[in-house]
């Protein structure tokens, strides 16, 4: 097919395509615990559904965690094959107060598909089946679709489903759509991204609250021991102040403050932390953040001296650095600088690796070129993200010859994660033209 062919059949097509990514967003699968996981099934039901419809053969699949789908075509005699990856579950809501419209109800206002999924990374799985829509029966490359279950909860089970498909995978060329674009109207391929360590730090001061009347004073709180201990993960510019992690200097795209305090939603007056450009901040350098506290509501507190205090904190690991090292480091600091001689545990949660993609080659060429033609000959940017698909160095690994393109649909303001996360349609339909050019581009280049 010619690009005008594919372009207009992508137009043709993409009502039918919104319809059926509105019907994803509508379940409301969400593989923490503590959720209903039955609406995690019904969503590899119809992540199924849909590959089928495809002309795909496709099964859905576990190993111990949530359902994955697995859908194949076998590519033409001496074309390649293309693994194409997204992710059907989605992040729980938080406060539904926060939301404009029902999390789980799309509603378009202003150009914009709103839902929990409508970005990350449910219009991940439609931008696959566009594409493939768009061919029909006349695919000029294989194709595996590999959409996960459980990725927002941390991928437990996928080393184990990878490794039980390990040859059904195994291809020349992985598309992992989980990521974004650097700017409405700007496309973008994603070649690095920081690692991940989550991990718990406990104090313990007293047996058991008493009296704060009584003891306060000679005696210290839990809560107090933990604010301190966590204010020496930063010194006072904001930089991270734990000895031994790695990070570097040097991010190529300029990131003005301006946007980035806009995106971000920073209020006036708010100053920035750290040192260096914006990009190295969150591309290159490592990060730390507090999370969440386990503590007494404000208005459920009595006049009590806290025995313990619970603190959640994440660590973006920059690229280079290792997360056991990592977690040692930051537990090594947390034992270290806990006051007044209090108890102090720290626990791993998981950890994540950080991945750097070397984007040269014919298939990033060509991916580039699909891009540049969605785009109307923008260009595109090679881009750091500052979060964690921690997956992408499994597949560095177990694929070492694969050509790995991380894209997306998410834009600057897509809140994904957050409340009232959106879609911006119009990208959305370039996404989908550049998928099925990356095809077409793809069998062209590495047809043998």
């Amino acid at each position: 097919m010619t690009e005008s062919e594919l372009r207009a059949t992508i137009a043709q097509q993409m009502p039918g395509v919104r319809a059926d990514l509105e019907r994803l967003v509508r379940i409301p699968g969400i593989a923490f615990e503590g959720f209903d996981h039955s609406h995690v099934e019904r969503s590899a039901e119809a992540v199924a559904e849909l590959l089928r419809g495809c002309g795909l053969d496709t099964q859905i699949v576990r190993h111990g965690g949530q359902p994955a789908v697995i859908g194949r075509k076998p590519a033409p005699p001496g074309a390649p094959t293309v693994l194409l990856y997204a992710h059907h579950d989605v992040q729980p809501t938080g406060d539904p107060a926060l939301w404009a419209s029902d999390p789980f109800e799309p509603v378009e206002r202003d150009g914009r598909l709103y839902g929990r999924g409508a970005a990350d990374d449910k219009a991940g799985v439609m931008a696959h089946v566009a594409a493939l829509r768009a061919f029909g029966d006349r695919l000029p490359v294989g194709v595996v679709v590999f959409v996960e279950g459980e990725e927002e909860y941390g991928s437990d089970s996928l080393d184990a489903i990878i490794q039980a498909h390990l040859e059904e995978l195994r291809s020349d060329v992985i598309v992992i759509a989980d990521s974004g674009n650097w700017d409405i109207g700007r496309p973008a391929l994603t070649t690095s991204l920081r690692g991940l360590v989550n991990l718990f730090v406990e104090v313990k001061v007293l047996k058991s609250a008493v009296h704060s009347g009584m003891f306060g004073g000679p005696v210290p709180d839990a809560l107090t021991a933990l604010a301190r201990v966590l204010s020496t993960l930063h010194d006072d510019t904001g930089e991270v102040a734990v000895g031994g992690l790695v990070g570097r200097e040097g991010a190529s795209v300029d990131y003005p403050e301006d946007r980035f305090r806009e995106e971000a939603g920073m209020l006036d007056g708010v100053q920035l932390i750290g040192q260096g450009t914006i990009t190295d901040r969150i591309w290159t350098k490592p990060s730390i953040s507090v999370l969440g506290i386990d503590a007494p509501r404000t208005l459920e507190a009595a006049n009590a001296l806290q025995a313990t205090a619970k603190a959640k904190i994440g660590v973006r690991v920059a690229p280079g650095d290792d997360p056991k090292s990592v977690y040692a480091a930051v537990k090594g600091h947390l034992e270290k600088n806990v006051p007044w001689g209090a108890h102090v545990e720290v626990t791993l949660e998981s950890d994540g690796s950080p991945s750097v993609i070397e984007a040269t080659g014919p298939g990033f060429e060509a991916a580039r070129a699909a891009f540049r033609a969605a785009w109307d000959g923008a260009e595109p940017v090679d881009m750091g993200v500052g979060g964690s698909i921690p997956f992408i160095a499994t597949f560095q690994e177990l694929f070492p010859d694969a050509t790995i393109l991380v894209t997306g649909v998410e834009d600057p303001y897509s809140g994904a994660h957050g409340p009232n996360e959106s879609l911006h349609l119009g990208e959305f339909e370039r996404v989908c033209v550049a998928e099925a050019l990356l095809f077409k581009n793809i069998a062209e280049t590495l047809t043998k």
